[in-house]
């Protein structure tokens, strides 16, 4: 199936989520699409409450069924606890980093400027959004790219950096410095949920 290019919004509202984490997409209009979006009040299953959490995720980080479940799996492989090292995975994807920056307002922003040749990771152009990025990496962007309109309207409108990434205003250059703790991630999200539907399925 190809990637959705639709609007969040609509996502956001049939999971009961801000995709973009600020509140903004769900803000007007907080319950499902459709004409029967507000009359839904039947109790979901212990099925349906597994997949919306997964659904929630997935929709936040803009990626496919397969990409997602490949990285469950791998997730349930590594060290620690299931559903944080998937969280862990996901945040370490080059276009979450990129977003993380302030490179872009958005993710799906961000996939974009990675796409199109913008980013460079150790000084090396990187065009796939999933790459992985390791402790110590260091983000920047192509010297051509360093006055793109776009970038520059989304570093004014950044108000606060997560503090695993570090970043040089001047050289428009971050560090990935360290892996996120569980608590400085969307706290709305229960992990367990998306561990529990794979283990089933």
């Amino acid at each position: 199936m190809a990637r959705y290019t639709g609007p969040n919004n609509k996502k956001a509202r049939r999971v009961s989520f801000s995709i973009l984490e600020n509140g903004k997409d769900i803000a007007r209009r907080p319950y499902g699409p459709g004409q029967h979006g507000q009359d839904r009040k039947r109790k979901p299953s212990n099925y349906s409450v597994q997949l919306t959490e997964k659904q929630k995720v997935r929709f936040m980080y803009g990626i496919s069924e397969k990409q997602f479940k490949k990285l469950v799996n791998e997730s349930g492989k590594m060290k620690g606890v299931h559903g944080e090292n998937l969280l862990i995975l996901l945040e370490s994807r080059l276009d979450n980093i990129v977003y993380r920056i302030g490179f872009a307002t958005t993710r799906r922003g961000a996939r974009q400027l990675v796409n199109h040749g913008h980013i460079l990771v150790n000084g090396k152009k990187v065009d796939i959004p999933s790459y992985r990025v390791k402790v110590g990496d260091v983000i920047t962007l192509k010297e051509t790219s360093m006055n793109h309109p776009v970038v520059l309207a989304s570093l004014e409108a950044m108000n606060k950096r997560v503090d695993y990434i570090s970043f040089d205003a001047n050289k428009k250059e971050a560090t990935y410095v360290r892996y996120p703790e569980r608590s400085e991630l969307n706290a709305d999200i229960n992990e367990a949920l998306i561990v529990e539907f794979y283990s089933r399925v």
